[in-house]
């Protein structure tokens, strides 16, 4: 199916399925978004920036939310 024919679809759905369609999406964004957090997180990618904060907060460079 391509992007064309998804997007006629979605303009015929009724405002109740758009609204399921949407609440779907959110999810799945979500859990995709998640996945790619966790294989950063496993490949290291995140590492300077976790002991870059860990550095800051040891030496009071940190600010109380």
């Amino acid at each position: 199916m391509s992007i064309k024919e998804i997007e006629e679809a979605i303009g015929e759905l009724t405002p109740d399925e758009l609204a399921q369609l949407a609440s779907w999406f959110a999810e799945f964004q979500a859990g995709a978004w998640d996945q790619q957090l966790e294989a950063d997180v496993k490949a290291g990618k995140l590492d300077r920036l976790a002991r870059q904060a860990k550095k800051d907060f040891d030496s009071g460079n940190c600010t109380p939310l």
